[in-house]
């Protein structure tokens, strides 16, 4: 048993260090460079930007809402 563990183990650290050093590796990076640069000039976001900007957001519209149920408040006051 210890044997085909140790085989199989073997196996994928060739396979790992194949895939590391062949041609679809440099592929990929190349690829995700391209795709970043093209994002870029289209000005969008990343996921994370659009959810911090989406909680900046969320925090805005509830101080939003919170006066004016005090401004309500208020004017209510003030009607004779």
């Amino acid at each position: 048993m210890t044997d085909k563990t140790s085989f199989l183990q073997d196996l994928q650290s060739k396979i790992n260090q194949v895939m590391q050093q062949s041609p679809a590796k440099d592929l990929e990076k190349n690829m995700k460079a391209m795709l970043n640069q093209g994002f870029a000039k289209l000005d969008l976001l990343t996921r994370e930007e659009f959810d911090v900007q989406a909680e900046v957001l969320a925090r805005t519209r509830a101080k939003l809402e919170a006066l004016e149920a005090r401004m309500a408040e208020l004017e209510n006051r003030l009607k004779p």
